[in-house]
């Protein structure tokens, strides 16, 4: 049988030096944002990742432009408040609890609900800064 021991992740890195698993983030603590708060409230930042995640707010009333990522699929998990996601199909409401996948190449846009709202996306990490060929105009 195999014990599973849970700390609160501020045990050190093994002997070994392998990467230890630990809670990096609190969405319980959103609420006490100041309700003007807007962007990135959290954002992964561990060293060696091979994802990035970041914790989004959006204050109520507000919105992200639709945009279109051309190279990643990104998760979406509502964590707080609702809104819609604004999609080639048409508007997609959103939910505390709702995942959306945003594949890459699709447009998408955020706007938020009467109660503001808090994401968390997650995608590949992205890759280092590079020269793309220019696009040939007709």
């Amino acid at each position: 049988m195999t014990v599973v021991t849970v700390t609160d992740g501020d045990s050190p890195d093994p002997a070994d030096g392998a990467p230890v698993p630990r809670v990096l983030f609190d969405t319980g603590t959103l609420e006490t944002l100041d309700q003007a708060s807007t962007g990135a409230v959290w954002r992964l930042a561990e060293p060696g990742r091979q994802v990035d995640a970041n914790v989004v707010r959006i204050p109520p009333g507000r919105h992200v432009d639709p945009h279109t990522e051309p190279d990643l699929d990104v998760l979406l998990l509502v964590v707080a408040g609702d809104g819609t996601l604004a999609t080639s199909d048409g508007p997609c409401p959103l939910s505390e609890g709702s995942l959306a996948w945003l594949p890459h190449g699709s447009s998408r846009g955020l706007a938020a609900g009467e109660r503001g709202m808090a994401y968390l996306t997650v995608h590949r990490r992205r890759p280092g800064m590079w020269i793309r060929p220019a696009e040939t105009r007709e």
